[in-house]
């Protein structure tokens, strides 16, 4: 084991994430793609519901809950401002995935939140949508397009934004109380992630 590892005793209770926050410093050389059985939907100035629900179905099983908690006149903010842009992805009229946009820093676009439905991963769905938000992105002409994902996101997460071209540029650590203990997300939300009660004493000696 290397001389300057360290581990870090993560408190019960709690969640720990790496976090890996990737870019994009030109347009990809094509961001066509095939036809297939979605279609992509902005929905400005959403329903604040419709909203809350789609991005759960879509996160809570990856542990999305920074919206979920978040004040709901912050939210209706964020969502209402002209530089936000919510996209829906549709199937036969379902709602199946969802984007977000950001074009509040000037000379850049944040895609805020991305993602599919589990029905469609594997489909071929979160290519199709991510072309779609690069196309929105970079038709916007800015000197970058980032993102992020975490340890706790799906684990094709990140090979999957490095194949659309994002190149990985800084890693951070996230500390934070488990939304599944606070009501913020459901008990059987991020079944891949144990919960550890706050109340949880030591293990075996």
């Amino acid at each position: 084991m290397a001389d300057d590892y360290r581990e870090i005793e993560v408190p019960p209770g709690q969640l720990a994430e790496v976090v890996t926050h990737l870019e994009m410093r030109e347009a990809p050389s094509s961001l066509a793609v095939d036809d297939g059985p979605w279609a992509f939907e902005r929905r400005p100035q959403p329903d604040l519901d419709w909203y809350l629900g789609l991005y759960h179905r879509v996160g809570g099983r990856w542990l999305w809950y920074s919206r979920l908690i978040m004040p709901k006149a912050e939210t209706r903010a964020i969502l209402d401002d002209p530089a936000v842009e919510v996209y829906a992805l549709t199937r036969d009229g379902v709602d199946v995935g969802i984007g977000e946009l950001s074009f509040r820093e000037p000379g850049e676009v944040e895609v805020s939140f991305f993602g599919v439905v589990d029905s469609e991963i594997g489909a071929g769905a979160g290519r199709w949508l991510m072309a779609k938000l690069l196309e929105r992105a970079w038709n916007a002409a800015p000197k970058r397009v980032w993102l992020h994902t975490c340890t706790l996101d799906h684990p094709n997460a990140l090979p999957f934004y490095i194949r659309q071209g994002f190149v990985p540029y800084k890693r951070t650590v996230g500390l934070y109380t488990d939304p599944r203990l606070t009501g913020a997300l459901a008990q059987g939300d991020g079944p891949h992630v144990p919960i550890i009660p706050a109340e949880s004493g030591e293990g075996p000696a």
